[in-house]
C-alpha cells in the first residue's frame, strides 16, 4: 500500500526507513488498472477491477487519483497487492492479518523481500520481451506439435512476425492439462468462437470511448474493456458449472 503523499518517502531528506514496503521499489504512479492487471494476472488469474477496489476499500492500496478520477499505481503498489493475493492465497490469511503484517513491514518490525513474480512495468511489454511461435512450446513446457496444432486451428493466432502474447502461454498451457483427458486443440474451436463472441460484445460496450481522441477516454476504455470481460469470464464460468451440476447429479 503506499502512504499518503506526505508519507511516501521521496524527499531528499527523508530517512530510508520511512519509506513504506517495499522500500527501493518506484513509486511513480504511472500504471493503470489494466497495466496492474497485465502485470498480475498470470499469477493471480482471478484478479479483477473490482477486487483491486475491494482492496482499495480495506485501506491496502492507496493508488493515486488523476484530476479527472482515474486511480493510477506505481510498481511499489503492485508489489503490495502481489503480496496481499499471495498471503491469501498461500497462507489463507484474512484481510486484517495482511494489514498488520503489511503495517510491520513499514515500520521495519518485519523484514521480508518482494514476493517473487513477473518484472512488473509501467506498461505493455516491449517487443523484445514478447514470446513467439518457435519459443511457445519451450515456455509452456508442450511439444512444437502442439503449438503448431494450435496455430492451424486459430485457438493461438501469431501475429505477421510469428509473435504471440502472453496469454498464448497460458493458452498452450491450459490447452496440455485438457490434452491429459483426450481433448485436443480440434476440439477447441468452440471455446475459441465463443471467446471471439465475448470480445465483440466488449467492443460494443467500449466503442464511444475508444473512438475518443482524449487519455482520459483512453483509460476508461481500458477499465471497462477489462471489467465487462471479467464479467463475461464469471458468467461463462457460472452457466458451465450450472451444466456440469446437471451430469453429476
Amino acid at each position: 500500500m503506499s502512504a499518503p503523499a506526505t508519507a511516501r518517502g521521496d524527499g531528499p531528506d527523508d530517512a530510508p526507513t520511512t519509506q513504506p514496503w517495499p522500500r527501493g521499489a518506484s513509486r511513480a504512479a504511472t500504471m493503470r488498472i489494466s497495466d496492474v492487471l497485465r502485470a498480475l494476472q498470470g499469477e493471480f488469474p482471478s484478479l479483477s477491477p473490482s477486487k483491486l477496489r475491494f482492496l482499495e476499500d480495506q485501506g491496502l492500496v492507496v493508488p493515486v487519483r488523476t484530476a479527472a478520477g482515474y486511480r493510477q499505481y506505481s510498481a511499489a503498489d503492485v508489489e503490495r497487492i502481489r503480496f496481499v493475493l499471495a498471503e491469501q492465497r498461500d497462507r489463507y490469511l484474512p484481510l486484517k492479518v495482511i494489514k498488520d503484517h503489511l503495517a510491520a513491514l513499514d515500520s521495519g518490525a518485519e523484514n521480508r523481500s518482494p514476493v517473487p513474480g513477473g518484472v512488473v512495468r509501467g506498461g505493455s511489454a516491449s517487443p523484445g520481451d514478447r514470446p513467439t511461435v518457435r519459443s511457445l512450446a519451450a515456455l509452456a513446457a508442450v511439444e512444437p506439435a502442439v503449438v503448431q496444432e494450435l496455430v492451424t486451428t486459430g485457438v493461438v493466432r501469431p501475429g505477421p512476425d510469428g509473435e504471440v502474447d502472453a496469454w498464448a502461454v497460458e493458452i498452450t498451457r491450459v490447452v496440455a492439462a485438457l490434452g491429459e483427458f483426450g481433448i485436443e486443440p480440434r476440439h477447441l474451436r468452440p471455446l475459441r468462437a465463443s471467446a471471439d463472441r465475448h470480445v465483440a460484445l466488449v467492443d460494443q460496450v467500449v466503442a464511444p470511448w475508444r473512438s475518443q481522441q482524449s487519455p482520459a477516454a483512453r483509460t476508461r476504455a481500458e477499465e471497462l474493456a477489462t471489467e465487462v470481460a471479467d464479467l463475461c469470464t464469471r458468467l461463462h464460468a457460472a452457466l458451465v458449472r450450472q451444466g456440469v451440476a446437471d451430469l453429476t447429479p
